[in-house]
């Protein structure tokens, strides 16, 4: 390990056409274009594995090492009312592309014809002073040694917006880190850690090594795989093996995944203000090796 360089040449594949390639799921995670039956919750600020809707373990751990190996664009998810997590019927409005509502969306439920003039994109529309209508971005991820099995990850908006402090980052300062170093994240074996000091539930991400080539051909093989996009087309209660309710009127031209629409089973979070991109990615120096900077992320 303390030999060991993630980024540059350190990393015999760094220079490969593949791993080139595989960079753009580095541009879906940081913003820019771009039923599984398997799953991990962060509900309880607690790793939760459940598989066709059954919790078969919670983790004692505080982390996970994974691969990310297929990301969904982010979306945005209203819900009428106080969200039911045991309610699988379709939402009442949905954007795919975080601007306006799907054309699928019947027009009696939508509330605007752009997100930005929404009135349940205003602070107080939802749970205390949150925003009715929520960011979420879903991710297919393999656990450290077992490369065949791909779960289903949910990020909620406060494990993808934010800035970086002393290398705990949220999904989208990681990923333009990563791009920074010419390095795609299918190609890193990444730490996902709780946030304990936040009341909602809350992840980091951080480099630990870069993956072996053996690694990254498993990664590689289970990218565009049944259960990979699965993972992030299909909701939350599909991927448990729920069956969606009728509800509002025109719920039978719900369309998850084509939308890849979602529905959310952790707590409810704050949307991020929008603020002006910076020009430059999370400060960091190409050179460092692993040692350093694993170094300078355990003593947090």
């Amino acid at each position: 390990m303390s030999e060991m360089t993630l980024f540059g040449g350190g990393n015999p594949l760094a220079n490969s056409d593949l791993f080139k390639s595989l960079r753009d799921m580095n541009k879906t995670l940081a913003g820019g274009s771009g039923g599984g039956g398997k799953r991990i919750s962060i509900k309880g600020n607690k790793f939760r594995l459940f598989v066709d809707g059954e919790q078969v373990s919670v983790s004692k751990e505080d982390h996970l090492n994974i691969v990310v190996v297929n990301v969904a664009a982010v979306s945005r998810t209203y819900y009428e009312g106080t969200y039911d997590p045991n309610n699988t019927a379709a939402p009442t409005c949905w954007s795919a592309d975080t601007k306006t509502p799907s054309p699928d969306v019947p027009a009696d439920q939508k509330k605007a014809s752009r997100c930005t003039d929404c009135p349940m994109n205003v602070k107080g529309s939802g749970q205390g002073d949150s925003r009715a209508c929520r960011y979420n971005q879903r991710l297919a991820i393999t656990l450290e040694g077992k490369p065949d099995e791909v779960y289903q990850l949910q990020l909620p908006a406060t494990s993808l917006f934010g800035d970086g402090k002393n290398g705990k980052m949220p999904m989208q300062a990681y990923a333009k880190f990563l791009d920074a170093h010419d390095t795609p994240i299918i190609a890193v074996l990444t730490k996902m850690s709780l946030d304990e000091n936040s009341e909602t539930p809350k992840l980091f991400f951080s480099p630990v090594r870069p993956l072996t080539e053996e690694e990254l051909n498993e990664a590689v093989a289970v990218k565009d795989s049944e259960d990979a996009i699965k993972a992030i087309t299909l909701t939350v209660s599909q991927t448990d093996g729920g069956k969606k309710k009728d509800s509002a009127a025109g719920t039978k031209s719900y369309n998850p995944a084509k939308e890849k629409i979602i529905v959310d089973d952790e707590d409810e979070v704050e949307v991020p203000k929008k603020v002006e991109a910076k020009k430059s990615a999370p400060a960091a120096d190409p050179k460092a090796s692993v040692s350093a900077l694993v170094a300078e992320w355990d003593d947090e």
